[in-house]
């Protein structure tokens, strides 16, 4: 296993979402994420959108998985933690975020037990963002 695991690379996380066209919106516009690849599956009933910074052969994506009959917001459970996003400058890049109305509930500052300067943002399904100053 310890030689295949050279082999092994993480490709995307998924994560559902009720309003494709919202969270396309949202990742795209705020966290400036471009829009990799996009599929419908009429027999399922559900689409696959894939966003990212790079293209899927070198870099990690999210995986919107839209259900067309999915009427209801998701519940996200108590699992899910979630995903983290490298930023020049937290605290501009929070404040152009608030303007427009991203929620964010836990504003940019050093974080606990360290110096690291991160917040939390929530995207249009209430998933978790962290944003880290880099």
């Amino acid at each position: 296993m310890t030689e295949q695991a050279n082999e092994f690379r993480f490709l995307h996380t998924m994560l559902r979402v009720k309003d494709l066209d919202t969270s396309l919106d949202f990742y795209t516009r705020f966290l400036n994420m471009k829009v990799l690849r996009k599929k419908d599956f009429p027999g399922g009933k559900f689409t696959l959108a894939f966003v990212g910074y790079g293209d899927e052969a070198d870099h990690t994506v999210i995986e919107l998985t839209h259900n067309w009959d999915q009427d209801e917001p998701y519940e996200l459970g108590n699992g899910y933690g979630h995903i983290a996003v490298g930023v020049p400058d937290i605290y501009a890049t929070c404040e152009a975020l608030e303007k427009e109305g991203i929620n964010i509930p836990r504003p940019p500052g050093p974080m606990k037990h360290g110096s690291t300067v991160i917040a939390f943002i929530e995207d249009p399904d209430g998933y978790k963002i962290e944003l880290i100053e880099r």
